[in-house]
């Protein structure tokens, strides 16, 4: 029959048993309903809602334009953000006790190297930002689109922590400031306002509460409040400049709070070289803000780089900016390089001109020093809470990223619904309220290395995002941001990797084993994990090593001792042979598993059409998804089914990694059992029937066959010319693996070595017998089949023997031999019945003209025919009074007719018709021919 969609396609099924014979095409001509569709690339996101094309490239740079609600540019959108996320609570509160403990030198080198390692993350950001379009959620959204769901959602849920951590930071510093200038002083109860916990734990929640309200009123707000704060902070910072350059001696204050001296002040000794000389080396004391607590270099580091963790603040502005892809790069360097300026030179400026003492023992001794103490104080509130607004609104930004990416499934759908215009109400609010919780902490300082380590960790995801894009070499990386190379991201890596457990080791073992803890949990539970259409770095690094070891494996050094079963399955529905398709599976032992099917028609000249099979293998996949195997699906259109399993022979696997072993289904007349449909099947689904179209349609009853037998033989003798094992495969559809794991009446795994069509005593020590036997022992290995015992009938023959008293013994002994050679647990059962009522000598003569080894001149005679079948119908009814108990049977597959022969045709279907009734009523039965050797027996 002809198909009707421009390719030449049979309708019919091809001829099958229950497990479904080969492999011929199954789709009928009417052409089955695309149900998958394939998206971009690796680096292709969804697309916004008025992108008609259905995706994004990350490979073509296109960002939305201002209409879509996006209104901030680069200087406040990003670089005021980053300056000011950058300044945060360190630049008026924490550099003197940073100066004052690691001096001078290890300043400049502490921030040198806190520096480097931004740059280089910058370096990373910037080119992940413009390789493509860059949505809402900064990080997250850069992150979970390179490394995929798993990866993006553990990091960037710990990137809204590390956000959620540093508003708390910030808001600490910011209560601090206020308390230190307008709470009680000398230890005395006068003060504008009262201190203590609760009372600074309330004037932190008041200072959130306020960050919420600017935040709620949304983006843009938020931009212009950060315009507005920066400028003030600049002019208190010059301020300070000024009064470092002019102010004399002077003595200063200790806060009350300091019980770790016995004096009241410290002197403030103005430019002086001999100050500059004090503060030049380190000189490490006791923290009087964290109960007397020894600080060290990593500590220090840890409060300094928690000060300047603010570089992806723009970035996680990226749904507001009109044009992310230039104004992150551009705003975020800017800033790096203009608060690296401002930091370096405040360092040098502190160290000329206050003591040691004054340093480690006044952190906020910036406001007595200068010439409009008002300024400082100003700095510190505008400050700390715009580096708390700028991480409160990024960890909503992040939350609402999560959400919509269905990270952890509806329990995030509170924040898609609670959005009005744009705005995440409801995840600034969640956020705010886990801030909340995070100001219970009180110290400043502990409070500083926690954020530290989660931002570091959140780095070190971007560096290693690019890295791993870099290294893959994916043609659709092309950022045009140029600074950018593998070198860049890997000392990006190393250093924030190296950084995070020297400012503390526990922090940072906590936060991996979280993050891993998470990605687990989201590749097993999450719905974006598996449905995700970002693509996975995974899979472009997976490729990259594949590829590379696969040039490696070279199979003119493969060696016997290390064979293992590469397996060729052809199927022609999957519907009728699921049964068969796990037992392979089984049966590979780790090796390759290629489950190969023929559709059987050919390209017309004229026709515009694509190739069927494009469209076909995608339902393929996910029937290998369903039936959860480890194979791989080769497909190919072919004028026959003999041609195509040529081709799927030839051109299955790759390189060193081919089948050599090719399995078929038997060729009778069974009936088919649909495994989908039947109730009591472990494979039911309906997945494959939609639209009123079945997938994998299969040879119903009294449907002609399109195979016939002399192709099938024919087939057989193909596979064992093409120089692999072949195994036939009958009555798989009454393998039940549930039954054999929880029945104890099936207990045997049954090996019959001996060629049926000419038994000698040599069989069970040729290459067929062996391999027959490694397959027995293989399966024999797996938990399910473990428990049976592998049974090794001896079918020695007296009629091949003169002597039978002479070679009765050895026999069984040498099989015995063997067996403890090939390490093979298996017991020997020698058949006593084999020898009565049967002339081997006879039949083996008549048996022979139906074999490979045949006269290809002699003539058939009906007789022997008649007496052949007989002859099979004896040994049949011997094996099946030995398989009561039997899950699988394996037996020796006698090689085919020789084709140029006198009547071929007939000398095909009485081979065939003698292995029919040789398998008749048998348990699950395999007919294995070997070719090569597949044992060793020395190390």
């Amino acid at each position: 029959m002809i198909a009707q969609n421009n390719i030449r396609s049979t309708n019919n099924d091809p001829v099958e048993s229950s497990e479904s014979s080969p492999i011929t095409g199954t789709t009928n001509g009417v052409g089955t309903s695309r149900l998958f569709r394939q998206f971009g690339s690796l680096f292709s996101t969804p697309a916004p809602a008025n992108d008609p094309a259905g995706y994004v490239e990350f490979g073509s740079i296109s960002d939305p334009p201002a209409s879509s609600g996006r209104t901030l540019g680069t200087f406040a959108g990003v670089f005021c953000p980053v300056a000011l996320s950058m300044f945060s609570a360190l630049v008026f509160i924490r550099v003197g006790f940073i100066v004052g403990n690691a001096g001078l030198y290890v300043t400049l080198l502490q921030f040198i190297i806190a520096y480097v390692i931004l740059l280089f993350t910058v370096s990373s950001v910037c080119a992940i930002s413009t390789n493509g379009a860059v949505e809402g959620g900064g990080v997250y959204f850069m992150i979970s689109r390179t490394l995929g769901p798993e990866f993006g959602g553990s990091i960037g849920t710990l990137f809204f922590l590390a956000n959620v951590v540093g508003c708390g930071l910030a808001i600490s510093g910011c209560a601090e400031g206020i308390i230190q200038n307008f709470g009680p002083t000398d230890g005395s109860d006068s003060g504008s306002i009262p201190d203590g916990r609760w009372w600074r734990f309330l004037y932190c929640s008041s200072i959130n509460t306020l960050m919420l309200i600017v935040v709620l009123i949304g983006a843009e707000m938020f931009a212009k409040t950060s315009m507005l704060i920066l400028g003030v902070v600049v002019v208190c910072l010059l301020s300070t400049y000024i009064s470092f350059l002019t102010q004399g001696r002077m003595d200063v204050k200790i806060p009350h709070e300091n019980s770790l001296v016995n004096y009241s002040t410290a002197v403030y000794t103005g430019l002086q070289a001999d100050t500059l000389w004090a503060n030049l080396h380190s000189n490490y004391t006791k923290d009087y803000t964290s109960n007397g607590n020894q600080v060290n270099f990593a500590v220090v580091f840890g409060v300094l780089f928690s000060g300047v963790t603010g570089i992806m603040a723009g970035a996680n502005m990226s749904g507001e900016l009109k044009n992310p892809s230039k104004s992150i790069p551009a705003g975020t360097l800017s800033a790096v390089l203009f608060t690296f300026l401002c930091y370096m030179a405040l360092s040098v400026l502190i160290a000329a001109t206050t003591t040691g003492t004054l340093l480690q023992n006044n952190f906020l001794f910036l406001g007595p020093i200068n010439l409009w103490p008002t300024f400082v104080t100003i700095g510190i509130l505008t400050a700390t809470f715009s580096t708390g607004l700028s991480n409160l609104i990024g960890a909503s930004r992040v939350m609402e990223a999560l959400a919509k990416d269905r990270v952890f499934g509806p329990l995030m759908n509170f924040v898609v619904k609670g959005t009005y215009k744009g705005n995440p109400i409801a995840a600034v609010i969640a956020s705010w309220v886990l801030v909340e919780t995070i100001l219970l902490i009180g110290s400043l300082n502990t409070i500083a290395q926690i954020n530290s380590v989660l931002f570091m960790l959140a780095y070190l995801a971007t560096n290693l995002a690019c890295l791993g894009i870099e290294i893959t070499g994916a043609p659709n990386f092309r950022p045009t941001y140029k600074y950018f190379t593998w070198h860049t991201a890997f000392i990006g890596l190393l250093g924030t990797a190296i950084m995070m457990f020297v400012i503390n080791s526990i922090y940072a073992l906590s936060s991996i084993i979280l993050c891993l803890l998470l990605v687990i949990a989201l590749h097993l539970f999450s719905p974006a994990s598996q449905g995700a259409q970002w693509g996975s770095i995974s899979q472009a690094l997976m490729f990259h090593q594949v590829r590379k070891y696969l040039l490696m494996l070279d199979s003119r050094k493969d060696h016997v001792k290390f064979w293992r079963p590469q397996m060729l399955l052809l199927v022609s529905s999957p519907r009728s042979c699921c049964p068969l398709i796990h037992f392979v599976n089984d049966m590979k032992k780790g090796g390759l598993y290629v489950i190969g099917h023929v559709k059987v028609g050919e390209f017309v000249d004229n026709d515009s059409s694509h190739d069927p099979t494009i469209e076909e293998y995608t339902q393929w996949l996910s029937l290998v998804d369903h039936m959860k195997v480890k194979a791989f699906v080769e497909l190919t259109l072919s004028r026959s089914v003999r041609e195509g399993i040529q081709h799927l022979i030839r051109i299955s696997g790759m390189g060193a990694m081919k089948p050599n072993t090719t399995i078929l289904g038997f060729y009778d007349e069974e009936q088919s059992r649909d495994f989908f449909e039947y109730e009591e099947s472990p494979y039911k689904t309906s997945e494959f029937d939609g639209n009123g179209i079945k997938l994998f349609p299969y040879r119903k009853s009294g449907e002609t066959k399109p195979l016939g037998v002399v192709e099938y033989v024919r087939i057989i003798d193909d596979v064992l010319r093409m120089k692999k094992n072949l195994c036939l495969c009958r009555h798989f559809h009454r393998l039940d693996k549930q039954m054999i794991a929880r029945n104890n009446h099936i207990r045997y795994i049954d090996v019959w070595p001996v060629n049926i069509f000419e038994p000698k005593n040599d069989d069970p020590f040729d290459v067929v017998s062996q391999f027959m036997m490694q397959l027995a022992c293989i399966i024999n290995m797996l938990p399910v089949w473990k428990k049976l015992e592998l049974r090794v009938f001896l079918c020695e023959s007296e009629a091949v023997s003169e002597n039978s008293a002479t070679f009765e013994r050895p026999a069984e002994h040498r099989l015995d031999q063997r067996l403890k050679l090939l390490r093979i647990s298996a017991s020997i059962h020698k058949i006593p019945e084999w020898n009565k009522d049967i002339d081997f000598a006879k039949h083996r003569n008549i048996l022979k003209q139906f074999t490979g080894k045949s006269d290809s001149n002699q003539v058939m005679v009906e007789e022997n025919i008649n007496r052949s079948k007989l002859y099979m119908q004896r040994i049949n009814q011997i094996i099946r009074d030995k398989s009561n108990a039997t899950a699988v049977t394996f037996m020796y597959l006698p090689t085919p007719p020789a084709t140029p022969s006198v009547d071929y045709q007939e000398k095909c279907h009485h081979y065939l018709d003698l292995l029919t009734e040789l398998t008749f009523d048998l348990p699950p039965t395999i007919l294995v021919h070997g070719i090569d050797a597949v044992t060793s027996t020395t190390l």
